[in-house]
């Protein structure tokens, strides 16, 4: 089975959002969640870098590790996924997790703001494939329909890869050989545990 991964190279990044506009389309997700998000870094000082940010579907995933509930599963094509009817709504994945994916839906009276939302991978949830029901929850499944998420089809300069990490970290190493460097892979060590060849 393959390995599912995202990959990030920020020397293509031009933060154009096309990504996040995506998302938001595909699966309706409510205002105010991005469950993906550009972020600058260095913003207009020398070496500014966008990144195209979400859920990296860890390999030990720390929201799983965390939840009280373990609400975190993960697919057999190593995806993390989250069961919306057993989070509670601590929050613990949302300080656990480095790429900040997992969000509260809203903000309610006294506190309450309900179960945690994040990237899905374009993979639903725990619902059977395409019912109403998962859609309603996670958005469309583009994984059972054999397509890729919809945000790195999207992405006009391939900034943001989808796929089989061993096909990535091929494409991502054409790259760096071609350009000579290698310094646009953010992400992946911290949530794979490791190094893309140069």
């Amino acid at each position: 089975m393959a390995r599912m991964k995202f990959l990030c190279d920020s020397d293509r990044c031009i933060e154009c959002n096309a990504c996040v506009t995506a998302c938001k389309n595909e699966h309706e997700v409510p205002w105010g969640i991005n469950r993906r998000r550009v972020v600058t870094i260095n913003d207009g000082k020398p070496g500014e870098r966008s990144i195209s940010m979400a859920c990296m579907h860890c390999t030990d995933a720390p929201c799983a590790a965390v939840c009280p509930v373990s609400c975190f599963y993960t697919t057999a094509d190593a995806i993390v996924l989250h069961d919306k009817d057993l989070c509670i709504g601590c929050g613990y994945c949302f300080y656990a997790c480095p790429f900040g994916a997992p969000q509260y839906p809203r903000v309610g009276n006294f506190g309450g703001r309900g179960k945690m939302d994040k990237c899905t991978y374009c993979a639903g949830g725990p619902q059977q494939d395409n019912s109403p029901a998962e859609y309603l929850q996670y958005g469309s499944n583009r994984i059972a329909e054999g397509k890729l998420p919809l945000c790195a089809e999207m992405c006009s300069t391939k900034a943001l890869l989808a796929g089989d990490g061993d096909i990535i970290a091929s494409i991502y190493q054409e790259r760096v050989q071609r350009r000579g460097y290698g310094s646009g892979a953010w992400g992946w060590r911290t949530a794979y545990k490791e190094v893309l060849p140069a």
